[in-house]
């Protein structure tokens, strides 16, 4: 694990596109995983940019959904899937064949969590997933007490994040579950990049850095990846020992 601070979110996010860049031009069809909400969002604008720019070509990419809110699909703003439609793929043209991700509308959602499984088992490993960490410790919806050998599976969402989730949603929205890719899936991808900001943050980055590896903070999980990045701002860093090992 290899941890690196920023001045500012947007230096963060611009070193995280960068990454997935570098990636890319190494390897033209790349499995690559992105995670939706305000983490990601300069990231993505910076991939956009490049993208339109010709600085990185993503036409033979595949990508795969990292997870998505039970019983919502794209045309629900505030779900994941509208959030990499309407902040990515559509503004880069990405073809729908390239695209692979959870419905959360689905009538059986097992069968959604096999399709996934299957889909990166036949084609993966995943190159490159990013991953965002949320105040309870989660990566996607992987809620701490989350197995660490699960795949995709379905999810019983932490009240700390269906209270953050709101302000996804214009109104407040009952949410009764998730659907997400497993911390197996992440474990076994070549590179995992961890993007944290904020000061809000600062107390969980350091609880996931500092702590044993343990489910009960699944962002601890990254400590024992054997090509992860973390990528903080200084106000996420804010908590952390600058004479520690990390730096």
């Amino acid at each position: 694990m290899e941890l690196k601070v920023y001045p500012s979110k947007d230096a963060m996010s611009k070193a995280a596109a960068d990454l997935v860049v570098a990636q890319v031009q190494k390897k033209a069809n790349s499995i690559l995983c992105f995670p939706s909400g305000e983490s990601p969002l300069i990231v993505l604008e910076y991939l956009v940019k490049y993208g339109k720019e010709k600085v990185v070509d993503f036409d033979r990419c595949h990508f795969v959904g990292l997870d998505e809110w039970i019983g919502m699909n794209e045309n629900d703003e505030g779900s994941c899937k509208h959030f990499m439609y309407s902040k990515f793929f559509k503004l880069l043209n990405i073809r729908e064949e390239q695209i692979v991700f959870f419905d959360g509308m689905a009538a059986d959602l097992d069968e959604e969590c096999q399709k996934m499984d299957a889909y990166i088992k036949d084609n993966g490993p995943i190159d490159l997933i990013m991953v965002g960490l949320g105040m309870n410790g989660h990566i996607g919806l992987n809620e701490p007490g989350t197995d660490f050998k699960l795949y995709a599976h379905q999810a019983e969402l932490d009240p700390i994040t269906v209270e953050v989730a709101q302000k996804y949603f214009q109104k407040s929205t009952e949410l009764s579950g998730g659907i997400t890719l497993g911390l197996q899936h992440l474990m076994e991808a070549k590179m995992a990049v961890l993007i944290v900001s904020g000061g809000k943050k600062s107390g969980i980055l350091k609880e996931v850095l500092t702590n044993s590896v343990t489910n009960e903070i699944p962002g601890t999980i990254v400590q024992s990846h054997a090509n992860a990045y973390v990528l903080v701002d200084e106000d996420a860093a804010s908590k952390l020992d600058r004479s520690s090992s990390f730096f």
